[in-house]
């Protein structure tokens, strides 16, 4: 009788053994996919990022030395070519990128883009979007930013332009009123990310 649950025990033992060693093996194959992703998205946002430094740097050069208004372009098809409009500068949270002339979802992996209003400079309210990565890129540490910060836009003549930090506060996503054009002839921008944590947008409003 002994023996018999010796040999029952034994072979439940070797059971959990396996179960064990299977689900172990199972979660190294996890964590290496994990890994794996993790490196290659990095990898892709990186070279998105190096893009949008080239980018920002061809229409520093163009807007001091181009005669014509030929300025700096992206063409991610056939069809369509995406223009650098400017560029947006934040000393205190350390952002500067080119601004693209429209929104997809292609294009804000390469910088911050208009997606509603005018043109950076012009009569209206600039509204632009840009990614929340939770790291440094992009519009991350838009949440930093505090009123009376300055926010510096160029135009594409180079023109600056200083807007002041007035309004802090988040909406729901689907939420438009920040893109109002009531500005009673002045210029202001808008910026728009999102917040990770809870799915809402962060709105920075500032005016000349």
């Amino acid at each position: 009788m002994n023996q018999i649950l010796f040999i029952y025990d034994k072979n439940k033992n070797n059971k959990k053994l396996k179960i064990f060693k299977f689900i172990f093996f199972i979660s190294i194959i996890l964590i290496i996919f994990l890994l794996f992703y993790f490196i290659y998205t990095y990898h892709i946002s990186n070279n998105k990022e190096n893009v949008s430094s080239s980018l920002l740097n061809r229409f520093n050069i163009q807007r001091l030395y181009s005669e014509d208004d030929e300025y700096s372009i992206i063409s991610l098809n056939e069809n369509k070519d995406y223009f650098v409009i400017g560029s947006i500068e934040i000393p205190d949270i350390k952002i500067n990128y080119p601004i693209l002339s429209e929104t997809n979802d292609e294009l804000l992996k390469i910088a911050p883009c208009r997606f509603y209003g005018p043109f950076p400079n012009e009569i209206g309210n600039l509204c632009i979007a840009g990614h929340n990565y939770d790291d440094s890129r992009f519009f991350s540490n838009l949440y930093k930013l505090n009123i009376g910060n300055i926010i510096n836009i160029y135009d594409i003549n180079g023109t600056l332009i200083k807007y002041q930090v007035y309004k802090k506060y988040e909406i729901d996503k689907n939420n438009t009123k920040c893109t109002s054009q009531n500005t009673n002839g002045k210029r202001e921008i808008t910026l728009v990310t999102c917040n990770n944590l809870n799915g809402n947008r962060l709105i920075i409003k500032a005016r000349e």
